[in-house]
């Protein structure tokens, strides 16, 4: 997949406002200052598009980006097909949360919650994990609330060049089989850096097989 732009469209407060659900949609979630900023603007290629901040809890809107892309695809004639696709990926609220008010923070869980339960054209979100620590608790309960919401997600491991690879490997295996504790299934995982722009291209990959999907349908056999 080669990103062709990557444009900010409208943030909103309320599911009911976000932009009419016609393309395949991608959130990306995960606790304050874990990365989320820097991977969306490595994934779209754009480091202006989302806000890279210092203070955790800047992020405090539903905030939509329209991106299109174009795929090639094998033909029996042997010349690729060009596809071109649009889709939406989302900037959520970290769920760990900014020092603010009991209030304030009862608005964002319910905005969440109701965006990850009733945006119809949401394809998967991607929960972001920090792969410097071993397993949080914070991070293991949000995946057990979107197991009861029945939302599909993914694990991005962020920050991966923070640390050695070692570590890297040995936080994630402990994240895993901490999961496998009460979970059958586990996930795709990514593990990312920005600065070496690792996991990237798997991302993309998994984003354009889901493109192709919403768009071709396959009929039931």
């Amino acid at each position: 997949m080669e990103i062709r732009s990557a444009e900010y469209l409208i943030s909103n407060v309320k599911v009911e406002a976000c932009p009419k659900p016609d393309k395949p949609e991608y959130a990306f979630i995960g606790r304050s200052n874990v990365g989320k900023s820097s991977l969306i603007n490595l994934i779209t290629g754009n480091a202006k598009l989302a806000k890279v901040s210092s203070s955790p809890g800047k992020t405090q809107t539903i905030n939509h980006f329209n991106i299109k892309s174009t795929s090639s695809f094998p033909h029996p004639s042997g010349k690729p097909i060009m596809n071109n696709q649009d889709w939406y990926l989302v900037d959520l609220p970290g769920y760990g949360y900014a020092k603010v008010s009991q209030n304030q923070r009862a608005k964002w869980q319910k905005m969440i919650s109701d965006y990850l339960t009733k945006r119809e054209n949401l394809i998967t979100i991607f929960v972001l994990i920090d792969s410097r620590h071993t397993p949080q608790t914070k991070d293991i309960e949000f995946l057990d609330q979107l197991g009861q919401w029945q939302v599909p997600f993914n694990l991005v491991f962020t920050k991966a060049d923070k640390s050695t690879q070692r570590v890297t490997s040995l936080n994630v295996r402990h994240f895993v089989n901490k999961m496998k504790e009460e979970w059958e299934f586990i996930p795709h995982t990514f593990v990312t850096s920005i600065t070496k722009g690792s996991g990237r291209k798997d991302i993309l990959t998994f984003i354009d097989e889901h493109n192709n999907e919403f768009y071709n349908p396959q009929e039931p056999e």
